[in-house]
């Protein structure tokens, strides 16, 4: 019915993302190759797991409650075989073929699993797709013997899955966070910048965020009115609107960001000190430009302001031995330039 594939530890954000998944009509482009369509889809009805943590949590009965359907924990460790039986075939037809698999028996493991592995999440995830939709669906279900698990599921249909709002499900099923808006309706988020129409109006408010973790490239921005979440928006990533990518691949470039900000502080640093060497320069420039308007004061002999008289440091006249020479400073001048 559906799947979600990642590195994100067992949780109902996991389990309602599979299960969003499961819901939606499916389409995919051609990069993936399909020859036929991923056909199942809509509400379940009934929603039965195991007694995991991630299945017992309020998350997935508050989900459960706004779409209409109920959750129920298996009785019996046998009910679990309609879908373990998948994985045993997962494993079997497909994951083994593949370079880099490992199995879960230890001693059987493959020992150059590890330097055979060459398949990254995205090619994984279309694999697997591929194998569902061209092979597990159209193969003939046991329980029937002479149906595919496609047909066999279509024959139970009474009629047509209804489609059910596309934003009503990203309210329930898709991971969420908070951030507040910026003045001309942008938002940072994974140390990326979005911008969404018409969220300038909304600047300085807190916002609830919406995402899927396998492409962070467009969010969902909702705000609280009256405990309720009401859609705002899409906000996309600044220069990514025709790119994907994942929340983990964003986490990843934000450690090499991290990273190379020890190179940039080094720069920032070499920066200061080339901006205090230019400041000191300047202020060197004008107390010499001073220096020389009061050297101009005494060849005319004029006399000098009293409060100018109050503030004088006496020097030494290096040039003639035992003459002394008053340099003058504008007090107030000196005040402005150095904060005295």
């Amino acid at each position: 019915m559906g799947i979600n594939l990642g590195f994100d530890a067992p949780s109902s954000e996991v389990v309602a993302l599979g299960l969003r998944h499961a819901i939606m009509p499916k389409h995919y482009d051609s990069e993936y190759g399909l020859h036929e369509e991923w056909g199942t889809y809509g509400l379940p009805q009934h929603f039965y797991t195991d007694g995991g943590k991630d299945f017992r949590s309020n998350h997935l009965q508050q989900i459960g409650v706004q779409l209409g359907f109920v959750c129920h924990l298996r009785d019996r460790p046998s009910e679990g075989g309609i879908v373990e039986r998948p994985f045993g075939t997962f494993n079997t037809e497909l994951f083994s073929t593949l370079p880099g698999y490992t199995g879960s028996n230890v001693q059987q493991r493959p020992k150059e699993a590890e330097k055979e592995a060459c398949i990254n999440l995205r090619e994984l995830e279309k694999l697997l797709v591929r194998f569902i939709v061209d092979k597990y669906n159209q193969s003939i279900d046991a329980r029937s013997g002479d149906q595919t698990r496609l047909q066999r599921w279509e024959a139970g249909l009474i009629a047509t899955p209804n489609t059910f709002s596309q934003r009503d499900l990203d309210i329930c099923l898709m991971k969420q966070t908070r951030r507040s808006i910026y003045r001309g309706g942008y938002l940072q988020f994974e140390n990326l910048t979005y911008r969404g129409d018409l969220l300038a109006g909304y600047a300085g408010e807190s916002v609830v965020l919406r995402y899927d973790p396998r492409d962070i490239t467009t969010i969902l921005v909702y705000r609280q009115e009256r405990g309720k979440e009401v859609f705002l928006a899409r906000a996309y990533a600044q220069d990514l609107e025709t790119e994907e990518l994942s929340l983990d691949e964003a986490k990843a470039t934000s450690r090499k960001i991290r990273e190379v900000g020890k190179t940039i502080s080094n720069r920032s640093i070499l920066a200061e000190v080339r901006e205090r060497e230019t400041f000191v320069t300047k202020k060197k420039t004008k107390k010499e430009r001073q220096k020389a308007e009061q050297a101009e004061l005494k060849k005319t002999k004029q006399p000098l302001p009293v409060e100018v008289e109050e503030e004088v440091e006496v020097t030494a006249n290096e040039s003639k031995p035992g003459a002394e020479m008053l340099e003058v400073f504008d007090y107030e001048q000196m005040r402005e330039d150095y904060g005295f």
